[in-house]
């Protein structure tokens, strides 16, 4: 599948944690993230946020193609176009089946598809759930980072 938009969302863990109360920290949200198309035309933004149950993933798309389009994170925090194949396969530190109608699935990268109607900006919120903005098994700020990508 053609590979549509795609960003680097994490970088490197120094400096990344936000003081919650006396002695806890989470890592802090990740914004701003701009999601270029193959060209570098900038498509939208989106920010990670972590929460308690995972990853809220908020994302706004202008001069998409219409139709439906798979929205995943990515393994590695390398995106070159033009195929963004640089970015490698879905998240999937448990190695779980693709697919939520899977009974193997879904694996952490997984996210519901996104349909956008002719014309429209898309606007999208997903929780990733198990997934960690940490540098741990299932974090997205491993040493090679993690990409949001939208499918075309």
């Amino acid at each position: 599948m053609r590979l549509l938009s795609a960003v680097t969302v994490s970088l490197a863990s120094a400096a990344l944690a936000t003081t919650l109360t006396a002695g806890q920290t989470a890592p802090a949200p990740v914004q701003n993230i701009q999601m270029k198309a193959a060209d570098g035309k900038v498509l939208g933004t989106a920010s990670v946020t972590p929460t308690p149950k995972g990853v809220l993933i908020r994302a706004t798309f202008e001069g998409v193609s219409a139709g439906p389009h798979g929205f995943h994170i990515h393994e590695t925090g390398k995106c070159e176009p033009p195929e963004f194949t640089t970015a490698g396969g879905h998240f999937n530190p448990t190695k779980a089946a693709h697919g939520f109608l899977d009974p193997k699935g879904a694996h952490a990268g997984d996210m519901p598809n996104v349909f956008v109607a002719q014309g429209q900006k898309l606007e999208v919120e997903v929780l990733a759930p198990g997934v960690t903005l940490d540098s741990g098994a299932t974090g997205l700020r491993d040493a090679d980072g993690s990409s949001l990508v939208l499918h075309a």
